[in-house]
């Protein structure tokens, strides 16, 4: 018997039918949990949705800056990418809510969860491995693996039939799905799946294209600590505040796209159109600092097990023993990550124009091929000899 739900709620058509269909089908109190990470949020519609079905409990956190300090930044600092592209965007915010989820159900006393996640995607076993993780006895509800719904017009009748407010945008079918976070925008779906077409200009939320954006280049310094972004321009402001700036950046010089075919963790291949602005700059700059800190034992060791690093949050094992062994492999490599790096954004290029570090392990006298001051060119012949097969 269930008693009460905790429902991971947007306020927008399809979770609204869920909060409905779980009141009927269950009998049940469903408590609402709403979390900001940077999505387009409006409080009052959520608020105002829930309580005209009858919601007691409407819960809406803002966790924005530890979204990008707790879980953006330690993905960035293992520099993670899913098949050389993807940058892990909506992987990486589904941890967070699960884990929210719980302490409000534990809070609450509430006996089960819930997710508006479809049947043949990524986010169902995300949101579940987190729910599992913290409470292994909690009973999680999936209603599009439960109901006999189909399509939209499916919800939208149901919707009619409940009194549920339904957006005007949401009468027609959706020619594309949406998720989108502080760090990225994900589009799938539909006009999307034809994979002789190229995603049209129109879905594109969060950057400008090469054509339309800024013929002047912008200029910024990006300064490292331990492996995490602290200051922009020596502006030092919240995680958030500097990926929202990197954000602005990333859209105005076309930066950021990627248009993808992957191997989801259920077995079907998908196409994902994605925009990560402020996170692709990120990640390029990381690395950039990374090239003069690290050793090359420390870089390559690094390079040898992100792909696993980045499966585990693709696949939504951000909290098992593997990933955290990882990440501490990983941190442990980041305590002399420190220091600026200077680049140029335009047209959706990243330039490098300058590197600067005071615990740089780079060596002008040694690298230069003018004379060869420290270093003895007999070396490389013993060195060969040695390494020779």
């Amino acid at each position: 018997m269930v008693n009460k739900i905790v429902l991971a709620y947007s306020g927008g058509l399809d979770t609204s039918v869920i909060l409905k269909w779980l009141q009927n089908e269950y009998n049940a109190e469903v408590i609402t949990y709403t979390s900001n990470l940077g999505q387009e949020i409006n409080n009052k519609e959520i608020i105002k949705n829930a309580k005209a079905l009858g919601v007691k409990n409407i819960i809406i956190e803002d966790l924005q800056n530890i979204f990008v300090k707790d879980y953006v930044y330690p993905m960035i600092r293992g520099n993670a990418i899913y098949e050389g592209y993807y940058l892990n965007g909506t992987a990486i915010a589904r941890p967070l809510i699960a884990k929210r989820q719980i302490e409000i159900a534990k809070k609450f006393k509430a006996d089960a969860v819930a997710h508006g996640a479809t049947g043949k995607g990524n986010d169902q076993i995300r949101f579940e491995l987190g729910y599992y993780y913290f409470n292994k006895k909690i009973k999680v509800i999936s209603p599009w693996r439960e109901w006999s719904f189909k399509s939209r017009s499916d919800l939208i009748k149901y919707a009619k039939k409940n009194n549920i407010s339904i957006p005007k945008d949401k009468k027609g079918e959706a020619p594309f799905s949406v998720d989108d976070n502080l760090f990225h925008t994900s589009t799938e779906g539909k006009i999307l799946e034809n994979l002789s077409n190229p995603a049209p200009e129109y879905i594109f939320q969060r950057t400008l294209s090469p054509e339309k954006s800024s013929n002047k280049a912008d200029n910024c310094t990006l300064t490292f600590s331990k492996g995490n972004l602290v200051a922009i321009n020596n502006k030092k402001k919240r995680p958030m505040d500097l990926l929202k700036k990197l954000n602005d950046l990333g859209k105005k010089h076309a930066i950021g796209r990627v248009d993808l075919v992957e191997n989801r963790f259920i077995g079907i291949k998908s196409r994902g159109v994605y925009e990560t602005p402020g996170g692709t700059i990120l990640l390029f700059a990381h690395r950039a600092i990374e090239s003069i800190t690290l050793n090359k034992k420390q870089q390559h060791m690094k390079d040898e097990i992100m792909p696993k690093y980045a499966e585990l949050i693709y696949n939504g094992y951000w909290f098992s023993k593997e990933r955290n062994k990882l990440q501490t492999l990983i941190d442990k490599t980041q305590k002399n990550v420190d220091g600026i790096i200077k680049l140029k954004l335009y047209k959706g290029n990243i330039i490098i124009l300058g590197r600067h570090s005071s615990k740089s392990l780079y060596s002008k006298d040694i690298a230069s091929f003018e004379g060869t001051k420290n270093f003895n060119p007999k070396f490389a012949e013993k060195f060969i000899k040695k390494k020779r097969y």
